[in-house]
């Protein structure tokens, strides 16, 4: 008789002699537990399919497989599908039940980022979901990635629409909590460049640098995708002898020899210093831009 236990196998990562392994666990809520499960371990091979990898019967209310690197590697989707028997009785077995999908690798937190030319941090978590081990280096144990940008094909190609406040990143070991094993922040920040080019989508990428592990060696981390959103950019001149016209459309000229404020933001650091000097000579007095400054 098929029944459902209740067993709600989970998955979670931890560390066995140095090793990365992923431990399923289920517990039977019936009043009389049964003796023998049976544990099929499968990863994620493409969308909707799934590819076998490990199974056992055990009397254990948990089962064991190790991150090796070949049947299992960083960047796998993992499941464990649980059913209960009791022995020598194995046409009255439970029901068999999956556990949610393990994402075993590096995160990125928000997975993807939609933010505006507006000069705003934001926040880009950088995890890892299983363990970091260092094996012979525990002194300094630590995964270092390297983060690049790259523009995805916009309408205006150029450089990335995007700017990192770091290029590395370190992952320390630290204790599994929840779906975090390690955890490092990067702040993103749109390029503000003045140009009218629309909502360009650009890509952070993380690549593991001179890892010793096998395990971390061959692996490349999904990417994040970044979308940019133009915000209108206002204009102001200076320009020949000096005829100016301001951001809000008034025009008017300066003949004046000297160092001039030319504009200033009230809400932050931001200033333009303009330089004019005599260009007219002896027969009129006229001024033309020879310098300007930016902070």
């Amino acid at each position: 008789k098929l029944t459902s236990l209740a067993l709600q196998p989970a998955i979670t990562p931890e560390l066995v002699q140095g090793r990365v392994h992923l431990k399923c666990s289920y517990s039977p809520r019936s009043p009389e537990p049964p003796v023998q499960f049976r544990v099929l371990w499968s990863r994620l091979s493409s969308p909707g399919s799934r590819e076998q990898v490990h199974h056992e019967t055990t009397p254990q209310p948990f089962s064991r497989v190790e991150m090796d690197g070949a049947k299992l590697r960083l960047g796998d989707t993992v499941f464990c599908t649980v059913t209960a028997f009791r022995r020598g009785t194995r046409e009255q077995q439970s029901l068999p039940e999956d556990s949610k999908g393990f994402y075993a690798g590096i995160k990125f937190l928000p997975e993807s980022l939609e933010i505006a030319e507006d000069g705003k941090e934001h926040v880009l978590t950088v995890l890892s979901t299983v363990p970091i081990v260092c094996p012979g280096q525990d002194d300094s144990c630590k995964i270092t990635l390297q983060l690049s940008t790259e523009d995805l094909g916009s309408q205006v190609p150029g450089p990335p629409d995007i700017s990192l406040s770091a290029c590395q990143v370190d992952l320390l070991p630290e204790p599994c909590s929840g779906s975090s094993c390690a955890a490092a922040t990067v702040a993103v920040t749109a390029v503000t460049d003045f140009a009218q080019d629309g909502r360009r989508v650009s890509r952070i990428s993380a690549q593991p640098v001179a890892a010793r592990d096998l395990l971390w060696r061959a692996y490349t981390p999904r990417d994040v995708k970044v979308t940019v959103r133009d915000l209108p950019t206002g204009n102001c001149y200076s320009f020949t002898d000096p005829h100016i016209i301001t951001f809000d459309g008034w025009r008017y000229d300066s003949y004046k020899i000297g160092t001039f404020l030319l504009c200033r933001s009230e809400s932050r650091a931001f200033e333009v210093h303009v330089r004019q000097w005599d260009c007219g000579g002896h027969r009129s007095a006229t001024a033309c831009n020879c310098g300007v400054a930016a902070r």
